[in-house]
C-alpha cells in the first residue's frame, strides 16, 4: 500500500536540545523516500523512526550549515554500510561543493552503493523529473546559498465506475482508453474527471522572498522554518530567518493546505506559542507544530 508521509527526524536550530534532534526530514512518496536536510544524530532518528537506509531514494540539501548537514557522513556510510541496491541520488547547491565532498569522505569506509552527485545552480533549477513527480528547486535568502524544494505529482485523471459502465468499457479496455484517450466513439473526458496531482514544499533557513511564496503556492503539505516568535522579527531578518507569524502569512496568502512549522530557536521551550501566532496571522487550514519523530499524513487528494 502507498504511504505519503512526512517523518520529522528532528526539529531544533542551530544546536540540538534535549528535547529536539538536529533538522531532519523524510518524505515518503509511495515507494521512495526523500530525505531533507540530514543534521547531527540523523542516522540514530532514522532508527528510532523505523526508516532505513534502503528505503532512500534522495538526499536533498538546502544549505551547507551544520544543523542542515553535519548527519550526511554518517547517512551516506549507512548507505554503503547496508548495500543499498538503487541509485541514491544527492541534491544540494553547486557552491558547496567543497563541503559535500569532505563530508562524503570525512572518514574512511568500503564504497558499495552507487551515489549519484546533482548540485543545484541558478534561480530555479530542476533536480528531477521522474514519472512519478518533479522535483524543482529554488534558491532563498539566506546568508549562505540555500535552496527551496518542491515535489509536484503530475495531474491525472479519475475514472468513473458508472460511466465507464454506460459506455460498455471494462477490464483492458480501461488501460486502453487512458492510454490512447479514445476508444470506439468514447472518450476520455466522458468517463473520466481531472484528478490533481500532489504537492509538497520544503522551505528552509531563509527571510521572506519571492521564492518562498513560489514554492508554497497551493501545496498540499509546506514544511517551513519558524525559526522565531514575532518579537524576535528583527533578530529574524538579520540571520535570514522566517517568523512563525511570516510563515503562516506565506501559507495563508498561497492557500497551502497543511503548514508545518520547525526549525525552532533553542530559546522556546514552548512550541504552542507558535502555533497561536500562526493562528493570530490568519492561518486556517490544518497546522502542525512538528516535534521529533513525529508522523504527519499528507492531506486526501482535493
Amino acid at each position: 500500500m502507498s504511504v505519503r508521509e512526512l517523518v520529522v527526524l528532528g526539529t531544533a536550530s542551530q544546536v540540538p536540545t534535549r528535547h529536539r534532534n538536529h533538522n531532519g526530514y523524510v518524505l515518503r512518496w509511495d515507494a521512495e523516500a526523500l530525505l531533507f536536510d540530514p543534521g547531527e544524530g540523523t542516522q540514530r532518528q532514522l532508527l528510532h523512526t523505523g526508516v532505513t537506509a534502503t528505503d532512500l531514494h534522495r538526499v536533498c540539501i538546502t544549505h551547507f550549515h551544520g544543523d542542515h548537514s553535519l548527519g550526511l557522513a554518517g547517512v551516506i556510510q549507512r548507505i554503503n554500510l547496508d548495500a543499498v541496491p538503487h541509485e541514491v541520488t544527492a541534491h544540494y547547491p553547486a557552491s558547496g561543493q567543497h563541503y559535500f565532498d569532505r563530508l562524503r569522505y570525512a572518514t574512511a569506509y568500503r564504497e558499495t552503493a552507487k551515489i549519484t552527485e546533482r548540485p543545484l545552480s541558478g534561480a530555479a533549477a530542476l533536480a528531477a523529473e521522474t514519472d512519478a513527480y518533479t522535483l524543482t528547486a529554488q534558491r532563498l535568502r539566506h546568508p549562505v546559498e540555500s535552496y527551496g524544494y518542491r515535489l509536484q505529482e503530475p495531474d491525472t485523471r479519475r475514472m468513473l465506475p458508472d460511466r465507464l459502465a454506460a459506455a460498455g468499457i471494462a477490464g483492458p479496455e480501461v488501460r486502453r482508453l487512458q492510454s490512447e484517450g479514445e476508444l470506439r466513439g468514447v472518450h476520455l473526458e466522458d468517463v473520466s474527471e481531472p484528478r490533481p496531482g500532489q504537492s509538497f514544499a520544503f522551505v528552509m533557513d531563509t527571510a521572506l522572498c519571492d521564492a518562498v511564496y513560489a514554492l508554497s503556492a497551493d501545496v498540499d503539505m509546506l514544511v517551513i522554518e519558524s525559526t522565531f516568535l514575532s518579537p524576535e522579527a528583527t533578530l529574524a531578518e538579520e540571520y535570514g530567518h522566517l517568523t512563525a507569524h511570516q510563515a503562516a502569512t506565506v501559507a495563508a496568502e498561497t492557500n497551502a493546505r497543511h503548514l508545518v512549522l520547525t526549525h525552532f530557536s533553542q530559546r522556546y521551550g514552548d512550541p504552542t506559542a507558535f502555533a497561536a501566532e500562526a493562528r493570530a496571522a490568519g492561518y486556517e487550514g490544518e497546522l502542525t507544530v512538528a516535534a521529533d519523530l513525529m508522523r504527519v499524513p499528507l492531506p486526501r487528494r482535493r
